[in-house]
C-alpha cells in the first residue's frame, strides 16, 4: 500500500523519488525534511563529499499548500558535483564494494557505471521518503531515533538515561554516542584509522517509542514486520547484521532470563517490566518500544588498497580509490531511522487504512480504544 522508487546516481545531476500510498491531510514541513538531511551528511569521520553537497529536497508534486493531496509525491535532491560524464574510468575492483560482482552481472566494461548507483549517496533518497513518514507517524505518536554504541574497539556504556535525554545527548555528539566518553575515544579511533589509511565499522541502535501493539502479523512469513525491519535495514549499504532486544546474547541466557513477564494494570492495560524481545513478538509488535541494532562493516574504499585484479588486463593490482569515509555508522544510524520509519508508515496504513488522515484517524482510535478493554 505504501510503496516508492529511487533514482539517480552519485555524481549525477539528482536523486529523485516517488513516494506512493501516504493519505491525504497530512502536512509535510520542508525543513523538517531538510534537518534529516543535514543530519544524514554530518559524524566524524565522513569525507570531502559532505563539505559539496549542501542537500535540500524539492518537492514536485503531490502536495497543495504544503498537505499531501492522496497522490503520488515526487521528491528531488540536487547534486552539486555532478560530474558522471567527466570521471575517469575504474578497472580495478575494491574488495568489499558492488564493483566486481556489479559488473560481472550488468556486463559493464567500466566499474564507475556500477560504483555511481550502489553508492551511499543512494540514501539520501531515502533519508527524504524517510522524513515524510516520520511526519505521518507522529501524527500518532510514534517518534524514533538512533545512537551510536560501538565504533572500531570502542564500545560505549550507555546507562538509561530515557528516551529523550539519550537523543539530546547524542544528537550533540561527532559521532552521535550518547556516552561522552566513548564519544571521546570514538572520535581517536577514527583518527587513528585515517592515519593508517584505513575504514572503520560499528554497530548503531535504532529506537521506535509509541508503536501500538499488532504491527505485523504471525499468519503469513511476509507479513511479520520483524522481517520486514530486518530487510529494510540490511539493504543499506554496508550493514551485515540486525538484532532485536537482547539480540544475539539470548543464545547464551535461559528462557526464563529472556523472555519478557507480562503485567497487568486496570490504568495500564497489559504491561511489561523488561523489553528484551525488543518490543516485538510473534511476528507483531508489542506496544514496548521497538529495539534494533545494527552492525555497519568497514568502507570498502581504502586509502591504503587491498590486492585486486584489473578487469581489463587481469593483472594483479591495488584497487581502485575513491572519494570516500573513514567511519559512516553516525550517518547510517539516521539512515536506519528512515527506513524504519518508512516500513512502520507502511504497516500501520495496512493495519488502518484511510485515504486521509483523518479517516485513518478515526481506525487507530477505535482500534486502542478496543485494546484498552480488551
Amino acid at each position: 500500500m505504501l510503496r516508492y522508487l529511487t533514482s539517480g546516481e552519485s555524481h549525477g545531476k539528482a536523486l529523485l523519488t516517488i513516494l506512493d500510498g501516504i493519505p491525504s491531510g497530512l502536512r509535510i514541513d520542508e525543513a523538517k525534511v531538510n534537518r534529516e538531511l543535514c543530519r544524514r551528511m554530518l559524524g566524524y569521520g565522513r569525507g570531502r563529499r559532505m563539505r559539496i553537497e549542501a542537500d535540500r529536497v524539492k518537492v514536485l508534486s503531490g502536495l497543495r499548500k504544503a498537505v499531501t493531496i492522496g497522490s503520488p509525491i515526487a521528491l528531488m535532491v540536487d547534486n552539486v558535483d555532478h560530474s558522471i560524464d567527466r570521471l575517469p574510468a575504474v578497472l580495478c575492483p575494491r574488495p568489499g564494494h558492488a564493483d566486481l560482482a556489479g559488473a560481472m552481472k550488468y556486463d559493464l566494461n567500466d566499474i564507475r557505471s556500477v560504483l555511481e548507483r550502489a553508492s551511499a549517496r543512494e540514501t539520501a533518497a531515502r533519508v527524504t521518503v524517510g522524513a515524510v513518514c516520520k511526519a505521518l507517524l507522529m501524527e500518532f505518536g510514534i517518534e524514533i531515533a538512533s545512537h551510536v554504541v560501538v565504533i572500531g574497539g570502542v564500545e560505549a556504556e550507555i546507562k538509561d538515561l530515557g528516551f529523550k535525554r539519550l537523543v539530546s545527548i547524542a544528537e550533540k555528539s561527532p559521532v552521535r554516542c550518547a556516552d561522552p566518553a566513548a564519544s571521546k575515544l570514538m572520535c581517536a579511533e577514527i583518527e587513528d584509522a585515517m592515519g593508517e589509511g584505513d575504514t572503520l565499522g560499528g554497530v548503531f541502535e535504532i529506537i521506535v517509542r509509541g508503536a501500538p501493539a499488532g504491527l505485523g502479523s504471525y499468519t503469513q512469513y511476509d507479513r511479520r514486520i520483524e522481517g520486514r525491519l530486518a530487510a529494510a535495514v540490511m539493504s543499506i549499504q554496508a550493514v551485515r547484521g540486525i538484532s532485536f532486544g537482547v539480540g544475539f546474547e539470548a543464545a547464551r541466557l535461559r528462557g526464563s532470563m529472556v523472555h519478557d513477564e507480562i503485567f497487568y494494570d486496570r490504568k495500564r492495560g497489559f504491561y511489561r517490566t523488561t523489553n528484551n524481545a525488543g518490543g516485538i513478538e510473534g511476528g507483531m509488535t508489542t506496544g514496548e518500544a521497538i529495539v534494533m541494532h545494527a552492525v555497519m562493516k568497514p568502507i570498502a574504499t581504502l586509502m591504503k588498497p587491498l590486492s585486486s585484479v584489473n578487469i581489463k588486463t587481469k593483472k594483479a593490482v591495488r584497487a581502485s580509490i575513491e572519494r570516500a569515509d573513514i567511519c559512516a555508522v553516525p550517518a547510517a544510524g539516521v539512515v536506519g531511522e528512515a527506513v524504519v520509519a518508512i516500513e512502520l508508515a507502511g504497516a500501520m496504513i495496512e493495519k488502518f487504512g484511510g485515504d486521509s488522515i483523518r479517516e485513518m484517524r478515526r481506525n487507530y482510535d477505535g482500534y486502542m480504544e478496543q485494546i484498552r478493554k480488551f
